[in-house]
């Protein structure tokens, strides 16, 4: 069986993922519930980055992709800070077994850089997300 990743934040972009992992193929747009999404990853340039949090109630929506089992070291080394975590998602009418990003290594000042917010907006509709997540999405804070 392919391995699955569930995308949420910068890697929604398609053109982002397959310069990281060209083995990247769309599976379809899901959501995994019980977490929320915040810009509180500290990335390497002291802004936020995207992050899972577990939120009773919440839903976070994403794209899950299929990459070859040879690509995770590549796209590992590309989250720098991140746990790889496996987390089920509904996809269509199914619910998934998929791999997933998150940190505990956390900002105090949850702010994005206004570029990666765009990143993470663009891939949001370019996957056609639902508007009220892009509205969501948009309302991030961002310098």
């Amino acid at each position: 069986m392919t391995p699955l990743y569930f995308a949420y934040g910068s890697n929604l972009c398609s053109a982002r993922l397959r310069g990281r992992v060209p083995s990247a193929e769309v599976r379809g747009v899901a959501f995994a519930s019980g977490f929320t999404l915040r810009l509180d990853k500290r990335g390497a340039d002291g802004s936020g980055k995207a992050n899972l949090h577990r939120s009773h109630g919440g839903r976070v929506w994403g794209v899950v992709y299929a990459l070859d089992a040879a690509d995770w070291p590549l796209l590992d080394a590309c989250e720098p800070g991140y746990a790889r975590i496996g987390i089920a998602v509904s996809l269509g009418d199914r619910q998934v077994a998929v791999q997933t990003y998150r940190s505990d290594h956390i900002t105090a000042s949850p702010v994005g850089a206004s570029w990666y917010k765009q990143l993470i907006l663009d891939g949001a509709r370019e996957h056609g997300l639902p508007p009220e997540w892009c509205a969501a999405l948009q309302a991030l804070p961002a310098r």
